[in-house]
């Protein structure tokens, strides 16, 4: 349906005005009947749906009250896929859900850089490269918004830990913001056109994100072009009024009148101007009417379709670590000592505002004894859930178990206490129980399974010791399914890690600034944030980034991109042919990165630019094609203001994961914008002997210098390498003291004035 927006909003008081910028309760907005704007829901859950069924009985902890709904892997697990269409799917799954829920906006996803792997949120967002994540995101942004339900982008900005959340001051320089932190957004936001954005709680560069004009309206708005709205995370606004001037719309949850006064006030003394006002009603009743328009009648989904989809997600999620002398697949014969308490308990999601309740939850002991009915399937706890006390007894009872097994399973990993929204990791270590466990099993079995639940990477002192490792990270409602799949050989692992982990915690980037001193964290580590700090720093992890076993092999083939030579206005095809090399169908995740092999701008070793997941059969082998542009060899150039490429080679890396490479090709690159920095007398000669268009110029002043002796001459006569080094950071006014009276002050205005002159495009 058309509607004047605009003339909407002139029938309007100025306090209706003002109400619609804050909630009526904890999840819907506020409804003016005499003008028929309706109100309309939304809720949490980047993985599920978490709709509680009474307005009077709210948390936002998701503890209380939930109507059920299809609890999928979060986003760590999802982003281990690296499958597009996938999570393209889930999102279609969470549209339904919420359009037979009537929920307009569902709060995700979330899409903040893992800056560090004790964020206690970190399960909840994709990876530690922004590429990666912006990908990821957009498919699930796509699903989600096809089904006529928005979705909310969040935490905008630079909100990468739970510590001091509220009022944490992040101090990011420009470049970082724009290529780290800012990236995971930008691209979804131009690609996907979330219908709304959520602004963290958190300062950037001392500004709440709630009050930053910078980010919220010069960035997002007009810079990226973004068409609705921001809403503030639950109780993160700071100054109302200052909210509504720096672009935030809506104000969540209620405040109980209070911001609608504030902003009311505002604009009556002048504060506030009531045409700012305007612009943020319509922004929001342009989604609002998008919601009510998109309103499916009727709608419904079937559950047990959701679950099943859950349960492929679930499998395909999981990344296969270790694989020694062909532990997995497990046979289903036999005997299989199935031991920890999360086999029947599983860890199934992470804590916080994000908890789902499911309509359904697989137990892995018992999906496990589906799979295999003919094996002889027992079971020990061999550690309490609710302690990280070593309990000898039950230690005891699982090695009687496992003595009489051909083969351990091992459920581990971090229980909902160690990890969770509200607070940060302390150290990489799962409990003391579970590590316990793993050695005393390993002590008596050769054998042994390691399967783990986590939100986030954890040490493995104990990893020579066990056969296989299965990453399971926090799988949903299906997890025990997916993993049995897995175990058995019914799917093939695929998933490869989204993010880096560390031999120890002191190995991260951040380890010396998270989170920070009092309520301020500087990101001093800038660009080089999880693999591109490892890579550059040549420091082994204990798996990279991309990282994953599968039960067959893959060979890599016929490389080639479509042109050695382009403009930054052109795009380049990498083309890979893959060839299953195994006896099993499986898939392969290739990943193309791109390293800048110029010295003139600080970059990392490589950074990944584009992937395609494949599958195939055994011996049958596919070509896939990547493309490059612009944004996959430029960085952010903070005086141009802008991405820039600097001319010159680059290399191509495809492989299977950031350290295995199997093909490199070289692209040149020729930048459409020449930088040429006005020359001044600090400007040194080495600056200008590197431009074309100055170069013969310096060349002709240097010469004529040398028939006057000094330094000049000494470096006509014997350019040795420390002339030459000293030469190049010489700057201009350091020659009239170096011509020994050969350049005067007045000559070297004369030939600044000659340089900008030849610098003119």
């Amino acid at each position: 349906m058309v509607r004047d927006i605009e003339k909407l909003v002139s029938e309007m008081t100025l306090e209706e005005k003002a109400g619609l910028c804050s909630g009526q309760d904890f999840w819907k907005t506020k409804a003016i009947e005499r003008l028929g704007i309706p109100s309309i829901m939304m809720t949490d859950g980047p993985h599920g749906l978490r709709k509680q069924k009474s307005s009077s009985n709210v948390d936002n902890l998701g503890i209380f009250n939930s109507v059920p709904s299809t609890c999928f892997p979060s986003a760590v697990g999802l982003a281990s896929t690296w499958d597009r269409d996938l999570i393209h799917e889930v999102g279609i799954a969470l549209g339904k859900e919420c359009q037979a829920e009537d929920v307009a906006i569902l709060l995700g996803p979330g899409v903040n850089i893992k800056r560090s792997p004790l964020c206690g949120r970190n399960f909840e967002y994709f990876s530690e490269d922004p590429y990666l994540t912006s990908e990821l995101a957009s498919s699930h942004v796509e699903g989600v918004q096809s089904q006529g339900v928005g979705t909310s982008l969040k935490h905008f900005a630079a909100n990468n830990q739970e510590h001091r959340r509220m009022t944490s001051n992040s101090i990011v320089d420009e470049r970082t913001l724009r290529e780290i932190y800012l990236a995971s957004f930008e691209n979804v936001v131009k690609k996907s056109q979330p219908w709304t954005l959520m602004c963290s709680y958190n300062k950037v560069n001392g500004v709440y994100a709630s009050e930053n004009k910078r980010l919220l309206t010069e960035i997002l708005k007009e810079e990226w072009g973004h068409e609705g709205f921001v809403v503030s995370d639950w109780g993160a606004v700071n100054e109302r009024e200052a909210g509504v001037e720096a672009g935030l719309e809506l104000e969540m949850p209620s405040s109980g009148g209070v911001g609608d006064r504030r902003i009311v006030e505002a604009v009556k003394d002048g504060r506030l101007s009531e045409e700012a006002l305007d612009k943020a009603v319509e922004r929001y009743l342009t989604v609002l009417f998008k919601a009510i328009d998109n309103k499916k009648a009727n709608a419904s989904y079937n559950p047990e379709e959701h679950h099943l989809l859950a349960r492929k997600v679930a499998g395909e999620s999981v990344v296969l670590l270790k694989n020694e002398a062909g532990t997995l697949p497990l046979k289903k014969e036999g005997s299989i000592a199935v031991i920890g308490a999360f086999a029947k308990k599983p860890r199934f999601q992470g804590g916080g505002s994000s908890h789902v309740t499911p309509t359904k939850l697989d137990e892995p002991l018992e999906e496990i004894q589906k799979s295999a009915p003919q094996a002889r399937v027992i079971f020990a706890e061999g550690y309490n859930l609710g302690s990280a006390e070593v309990d000898e007894v039950l230690i005891s009872e699982a090695k009687t178990v496992v003595s009489n097994s051909d083969v351990a399973v091992l459920f581990v990993g971090l229980p909902d206490s160690f990890e969770s929204e509200g607070y940060d990791r302390t150290h990489l270590s799962i409990p003391q129980n579970h590590q316990k466990l793993i050695e005393a099993i390993a002590e008596i079995q050769k054998n042994v399974v390691v399967i783990l639940s986590n939100g986030s990477p954890i040490e493995m002192p104990w990893l020579d010791r066990v056969g296989a490792v299965l990453e399971g990270y926090l799988g949903g409602q299906a997890f025990g399914g997916g993993i049995a799949d897995v175990l058995f050989g019914e799917v093939n692992p695929s998933g490869k890690l989204a993010e880096t982990f560390p031999m120890e915690l002191s190995h991260n980037p951040s380890y010396l600034n998270f989170p920070g001193e009092g309520d301020t964290v500087e990101y001093k580590e800038g660009i080089f944030v999880g693999y591109r700090y490892y890579n550059k720093k040549k420091i082994k992890p204990l798996f990279p980034f991309g990282f994953g076993l599968s039960y067959t092999s893959f060979d890599y083939t016929d490389v080639t991109v479509s042109s050695d030579k382009i403009q930054d206005t052109e795009t380049v095809d990498v083309q890979v042919t893959v060839k299953n090399t195994g006896t099993v169908a499986g898939k392969e995740i290739v990943q193309v990165y791109v390293r800048d092999k110029g010295d003139k701008v600080i970059r990392p070793e490589k950074e990944l630019k584009g992937f395609a997941k494949v599958e195939l059969q055994p011996g049958e082998e596919k070509s896939v094609t990547i493309t490059l542009d612009k944004r996959s060899f430029a960085y952010y150039d903070v005086d141009l203001k802008d991405w820039h490429v600097q001319s010159g080679e680059f290399e191509i890396i495809v492989g299977g994961s950031s350290d295995r490479i199997s093909h490199v090709k070289t692209v040149h690159v020729e930048s459409s914008k020449v930088i040429r920095k006005r020359a001044h007398r600090n400007t040194t000669l080495g600056e200008l002997m590197d431009d074309p268009a100055t170069a013969a110029i310096v060349q002709q002043i240097m010469a004529g210098m040398a028939e006057q002796g000094g330094m000049a001459n000494a470096m006509q006569e014997e350019p040795n390498d420390m002339m030459l080094a000293m030469m190049k950071y010489v700057p201009l006014r350091a020659l009239v003291n170096f011509s020994g009276g050969g350049f005067s002050e007045e000559m070297m205005e004369g030939l600044l004035a000659q340089i900008n002159m030849a610098q003119q495009p």
